[in-house]
């Protein structure tokens, strides 16, 4: 009988979700989405959003108040565009200011 090895790494997916799963790495990635210049795309932040509350619920740490809201938000961005969220980004910006995205303590 041959011996088969099983693959030690997972994809990048599996990867990202888990990686997600602590606080500062969902912030950090929710920021990156949000300070995209060029081709800000409603789809790009709601597939971020959608990989961390993924991680969350593996994680089993997702309120039915959080679930609420995202599932709002996920409804908006899919209306909209998000423009509403990318209009405030661009006046914040010309302002000379910045969203920042950090966890509560």
């Amino acid at each position: 009988m041959k011996e088969v090895k099983t693959p030690t790494s997972s994809s990048y997916h599996d990867y990202l979700i888990s990686s997600l799963k602590d606080p500062e790495h969902a912030a950090a990635y929710i920021g990156v989405m949000l300070e995209l210049e060029e081709g800000r795309e409603p789809e790009l932040l709601g597939s971020a959003l959608k990989d961390i509350i993924e991680a969350r619920l593996l994680s089993g740490n997702l309120s039915e108040e959080a679930k609420h809201h995202y599932e709002k938000l996920d409804k908006i961005l899919s209306e909209t565009g998000g423009n509403e969220i990318y209009t405030l980004i661009e006046f914040l910006d010309a302002l000379g200011y910045r969203i920042a995205i950090a966890p509560k303590d």
